[in-house]
Protein backbone atom coordinates (compact mmCIF):
# COMPACT_ATOMS: atom_id res chain seq x y z
CA UNK A 1 0.00 0.00 0.00
CA UNK A 2 1.62 3.64 -0.89
CA UNK A 3 2.56 5.99 2.03
CA UNK A 4 1.03 9.27 1.90
CA UNK A 5 2.27 12.13 3.42
CA UNK A 6 -0.10 15.28 3.70
CA UNK A 7 1.18 18.64 4.36
CA UNK A 8 -1.22 22.03 5.59
CA UNK A 9 0.39 25.21 6.11
CA UNK A 10 -0.76 28.39 6.89
CA UNK A 11 0.70 30.75 4.60
CA UNK A 12 4.40 32.14 5.16
CA UNK A 13 5.38 29.09 7.44
CA UNK A 14 7.53 27.58 5.09
CA UNK A 15 5.47 24.50 4.76
CA UNK A 16 6.08 24.05 0.61
CA UNK A 17 9.69 24.66 1.04
CA UNK A 18 9.43 22.12 4.14
CA UNK A 19 7.64 19.26 1.39
CA UNK A 20 9.55 20.07 -0.70
CA UNK A 21 12.97 19.05 0.88
CA UNK A 22 10.88 16.43 2.41
CA UNK A 23 10.23 14.56 -1.04
CA UNK A 24 13.86 15.24 -1.86
CA UNK A 25 14.99 13.64 1.58
CA UNK A 26 12.53 10.51 0.75
CA UNK A 27 12.79 9.90 -2.89
CA UNK A 28 9.20 10.18 -3.38
CA UNK A 29 7.02 12.81 -6.14
CA UNK A 30 5.84 16.16 -4.44
CA UNK A 31 2.49 17.60 -5.81
CA UNK A 32 1.64 21.65 -5.06
CA UNK A 33 1.44 23.23 -8.07
CA UNK A 34 1.09 20.40 -10.55
CA UNK A 35 -2.28 19.50 -8.96
CA UNK A 36 -3.54 23.47 -9.98
CA UNK A 37 -2.15 22.66 -13.59
CA UNK A 38 -4.54 19.13 -13.68
CA UNK A 39 -7.29 20.98 -12.84
CA UNK A 40 -6.87 23.70 -15.27
CA UNK A 41 -6.23 20.62 -17.78
CA UNK A 42 -9.27 18.39 -17.14
CA UNK A 43 -12.12 22.22 -16.49
CA UNK A 44 -10.48 23.82 -19.90
CA UNK A 45 -10.12 26.98 -17.86
CA UNK A 46 -6.82 29.24 -17.69
CA UNK A 47 -4.55 28.32 -14.60
CA UNK A 48 -4.01 31.57 -13.13
CA UNK A 49 -8.25 31.72 -13.19
CA UNK A 50 -8.41 28.14 -11.43
CA UNK A 51 -6.13 29.74 -8.58
CA UNK A 52 -8.08 32.59 -8.77
CA UNK A 53 -11.24 31.29 -8.09
CA UNK A 54 -10.02 28.62 -5.80
CA UNK A 55 -8.99 31.51 -3.37
CA UNK A 56 -11.99 33.01 -3.23
CA UNK A 57 -13.87 33.23 0.27
CA UNK A 58 -16.23 30.70 0.82
CA UNK A 59 -19.01 31.34 3.74
CA UNK A 60 -21.37 28.62 3.62
CA UNK A 61 -21.84 26.94 7.25
CA UNK A 62 -21.95 23.48 5.96
CA UNK A 63 -19.80 21.55 3.50
CA UNK A 64 -20.07 20.32 -0.02
CA UNK A 65 -19.17 16.96 -0.56
CA UNK A 66 -19.86 16.54 -4.65
CA UNK A 67 -20.48 18.50 -7.10
CA UNK A 68 -23.73 17.51 -7.25
CA UNK A 69 -24.91 17.98 -3.50
CA UNK A 70 -27.31 20.83 -4.17
CA UNK A 71 -27.56 23.46 -7.43
CA UNK A 72 -25.71 26.76 -6.34
CA UNK A 73 -27.43 29.84 -7.77
CA UNK A 74 -23.90 31.30 -7.56
CA UNK A 75 -21.61 31.33 -10.99
CA UNK A 76 -18.25 31.71 -8.99
CA UNK A 77 -19.73 29.17 -6.19
CA UNK A 78 -20.86 26.67 -8.83
CA UNK A 79 -17.32 26.68 -10.48
CA UNK A 80 -15.46 26.34 -7.14
CA UNK A 81 -17.57 23.73 -6.64
CA UNK A 82 -16.59 21.94 -9.98
CA UNK A 83 -13.11 22.65 -9.41
CA UNK A 84 -13.11 20.89 -6.33
CA UNK A 85 -14.74 17.84 -7.68
CA UNK A 86 -11.96 17.53 -10.33
CA UNK A 87 -8.94 18.31 -7.47
CA UNK A 88 -10.81 15.40 -5.20
CA UNK A 89 -10.13 13.15 -8.43
CA UNK A 90 -6.69 14.16 -9.27
CA UNK A 91 -5.79 13.40 -5.60
CA UNK A 92 -6.85 10.71 -5.47
CA UNK A 93 -5.65 9.23 -8.48
CA UNK A 94 -2.29 10.68 -7.76
CA UNK A 95 -2.09 9.13 -4.18
CA UNK A 96 -3.06 5.26 -5.94
CA UNK A 97 -0.54 6.01 -8.26
CA UNK A 98 2.86 5.73 -5.72
CA UNK A 99 3.71 7.27 -2.54
CA UNK A 100 4.04 10.88 -2.36
CA UNK A 101 3.80 13.91 -0.75
CA UNK A 102 0.54 16.60 -1.20
CA UNK A 103 0.36 20.01 -0.08
CA UNK A 104 -2.95 21.65 1.14
CA UNK A 105 -5.97 21.17 -0.99
CA UNK A 106 -7.72 19.71 1.54
CA UNK A 107 -5.48 16.18 0.67
CA UNK A 108 -5.65 15.39 4.46
CA UNK A 109 -9.55 14.92 4.22
CA UNK A 110 -10.04 13.60 0.91
CA UNK A 111 -7.34 10.88 1.57
CA UNK A 112 -8.18 10.16 5.04
CA UNK A 113 -9.17 6.12 4.17
CA UNK A 114 -6.00 5.82 2.80
CA UNK A 115 -4.28 6.54 6.30
CA UNK A 116 -1.84 9.21 5.21
CA UNK A 117 0.31 10.65 7.57
CA UNK A 118 -1.21 14.38 8.19
CA UNK A 119 1.64 17.47 9.13
CA UNK A 120 0.42 20.52 9.78
CA UNK A 121 2.45 23.95 9.70
CA UNK A 122 2.07 26.75 11.30
CA UNK A 123 4.43 29.95 12.24
CA UNK A 124 4.11 33.01 14.72
CA UNK A 125 2.85 36.05 12.60
CA UNK A 126 6.27 37.80 12.99
CA UNK A 127 7.99 34.56 11.75
CA UNK A 128 5.82 35.04 8.91
CA UNK A 129 6.17 38.43 8.21
CA UNK A 130 9.88 38.12 7.86
CA UNK A 131 9.31 34.78 5.30
CA UNK A 132 6.89 37.20 2.94
CA UNK A 133 9.76 40.35 3.32
CA UNK A 134 12.27 38.21 2.32
CA UNK A 135 10.81 36.98 -0.63
CA UNK A 136 9.54 39.90 -1.99
CA UNK A 137 11.20 42.14 -4.21
CA UNK A 138 13.30 44.40 -2.38
CA UNK A 139 12.07 47.24 -4.06
CA UNK A 140 8.37 46.61 -3.63
CA UNK A 141 6.98 49.44 -1.69
CA UNK A 142 4.96 46.97 0.44
CA UNK A 143 4.73 47.87 3.88
CA UNK A 144 4.67 45.59 6.88
CA UNK A 145 0.93 46.43 7.94
CA UNK A 146 0.20 45.07 4.09
CA UNK A 147 1.69 41.88 4.38
CA UNK A 148 0.34 41.68 7.91
CA UNK A 149 -3.07 41.92 6.23
CA UNK A 150 -2.00 39.96 3.43
CA UNK A 151 -1.06 36.91 5.81
CA UNK A 152 -4.35 37.20 7.77
CA UNK A 153 -7.22 37.24 4.43
CA UNK A 154 -4.99 34.13 2.97
CA UNK A 155 -4.79 32.68 6.57
CA UNK A 156 -8.90 32.96 6.82
CA UNK A 157 -9.59 32.15 3.08
CA UNK A 158 -7.70 28.92 3.49
CA UNK A 159 -9.73 27.97 6.75
CA UNK A 160 -12.69 29.09 5.26
CA UNK A 161 -12.10 26.98 2.15
CA UNK A 162 -11.27 23.75 4.24
CA UNK A 163 -14.36 24.37 6.73
CA UNK A 164 -16.54 24.60 4.00
CA UNK A 165 -15.67 21.40 1.86
CA UNK A 166 -14.71 18.90 4.95
CA UNK A 167 -17.09 20.49 7.89
CA UNK A 168 -14.06 20.65 9.99
CA UNK A 169 -11.53 23.18 11.60
CA UNK A 170 -8.51 24.01 9.45
CA UNK A 171 -5.63 23.96 11.54
CA UNK A 172 -7.42 22.21 14.21
CA UNK A 173 -4.55 19.69 16.01
CA UNK A 174 -7.06 16.77 16.07
CA UNK A 175 -7.15 16.74 12.74
CA UNK A 176 -3.27 15.80 11.93
CA UNK A 177 -0.79 13.62 13.75
CA UNK A 178 1.51 16.59 14.20
CA UNK A 179 1.94 20.03 13.87
CA UNK A 180 5.28 21.90 14.23
CA UNK A 181 5.74 25.39 15.14
CA UNK A 182 8.27 26.88 12.24
CA UNK A 183 8.83 29.20 13.91
CA UNK A 184 10.47 27.01 16.93
CA UNK A 185 12.13 24.49 14.59
CA UNK A 186 14.41 24.75 11.97
CA UNK A 187 13.21 23.04 8.69
CA UNK A 188 15.87 20.59 8.69
CA UNK A 189 14.94 19.29 11.99
CA UNK A 190 11.05 19.29 11.28
CA UNK A 191 12.35 17.07 8.04
CA UNK A 192 14.14 14.55 9.82
CA UNK A 193 11.39 14.28 12.05
CA UNK A 194 8.48 13.80 9.85
CA UNK A 195 10.98 11.54 7.65
CA UNK A 196 11.61 9.07 10.58
CA UNK A 197 8.08 9.07 11.33
CA UNK A 198 7.00 8.66 7.57
CA UNK A 199 9.44 5.67 7.42
CA UNK A 200 7.88 4.01 10.86
CA UNK A 201 4.33 4.22 9.78
CA UNK A 202 2.53 1.09 9.45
Amino acid sequence: MNKIITISREFGSGGREIAQELAKTLNIPYYDKEILKQIAEHTKLAENYVEKIMETPMYFPFPILSAHSFSIPNHTLEQQNTIYTVQHKIIRQLAEKSSCIIVGRCSDYILNDMNPLKVFIYADIEYKIKRCLYKENTASNISLTDIRKHIVQITKDRASYYKFYTGQKWGEKENYDICFNASKFEQHTIIEVVSALYKNTK
